[in-house]
């Protein structure tokens, strides 16, 4: 028996790639990669990645090399113990890329530098009061500001467990449409962010009460900055910022990314030609980073 040092690399590199998806699944960084909706996917691949991992194991140590009685001038074939080549080391290196990025930084969620990078978090002007706006009509991936490869191991789907049947979800809706104080909970963000921006009349006067991050944008006053929140569809590369203008006599004091509670007063104002929801803050207090600092879709269950 030989030992194979290229078919050891090969196990060495599967094992780090096992190594890295397992320790993303038991240490729950995997949520800040992938919608938690798709997090079956990446279990798929851990298996995958157990297999292959176990056939490449037992292609270390291989029979010696025989001779070959019968071979014509055009015979060629590869037992993968040659000597090594320029691209073969550039074809380890590109596979090995991913894994030590992957290693060498840890994650992080999105902040308010990537907000900027996706314009402006104000809605579309609309051109008829009747048509309501589509939540992520004029929305501009990270994908296409950041020139991210959507496809490396960094975006991959992140998982969605915002499950709720039909009844809960328009039980939910009943009662934010008929209380007096909105509360922007995680699980039903984006249906009341999308409820306020298309009938801000019919909330204007309510308690508003929510969290997020700091996000400032060139134009606003000392006392403005919009509490902010990422929403992922299915991973990171299609997130949408959602946020509402905030106005609080000592903005100027609070840094972006500076995660914060308040309660205030849903009213309107005019920006950049515009009417868009205001929140009138009444108290506020800074808060620590929540462990998902995302929200996701609803996903409604018909049973």
């Amino acid at each position: 028996m030989t030992f194979n040092i290229q078919h050891f690399i090969k196990t060495i590199i599967l094992g780090l790639f096992l190594w890295f998806f397992i320790d993303l699944h038991t240490s729950g960084d995997i949520l800040k990669y992938v919608n938690p909706k798709y997090e079956y996917i990446s279990k798929i691949a851990v298996g995958i990645f157990i297999l292959l991992f176990v056939i490449q194991l037992f292609r270390i140590l291989q029979p010696k090399q025989h001779t070959h009685h019968i071979c014509s001038s055009t015979c060629n074939h590869d037992h993968g113990n040659g000597h090594f080549s320029l691209a073969r080391l550039v074809s380890y290196g590109i596979i090995t890329f991913p894994i030590i990025t992957g290693f060498s930084f840890e994650p992080a969620t999105l902040n308010a530098s990537i907000a900027g990078n996706k314009g402006s978090f104000l809605p579309p002007v609309q051109q008829n009061n009747d048509e309501s706006p589509d939540l992520f009509e004029n929305a501009n991936t990270l994908a296409e500001h950041e020139n991210i490869d959507i496809y490396s191991e960094d975006y991959l789907p992140i998982e969605n467990n915002n499950y709720m049947s039909n009844k809960e979800y328009e039980e939910k809706v009943k009662s934010f449409e008929a209380s007096e104080t909105i509360h922007m909970s995680e699980d039903m963000f984006g249906t009341y962010y999308g409820a306020i921006n298309d009938n801000l009349s019919t909330y204007i006067g309510k308690t508003i009460k929510i969290s997020g991050f700091v996000y400032k944008e060139e134009g606003f006053n000392a006392n403005q900055f919009v509490v902010s929140r990422f929403m992922i569809t299915h991973c990171l590369a299609d997130a949408s910022i959602l946020g509402f203008l905030t106005e609080i006599d000592e903005a100027f004091e609070l840094a972006e990314d500076t995660w914060i509670e308040i309660e205030g007063v849903l009213d309107v104002t005019n920006y950049g030609g515009v009417e868009i929801p205001v929140i009138k803050t009444t108290e506020w207090q800074v808060i620590d980073e929540p462990s998902e600092p995302y929200v996701y879709p609803v996903l409604t269950l018909t049973s």
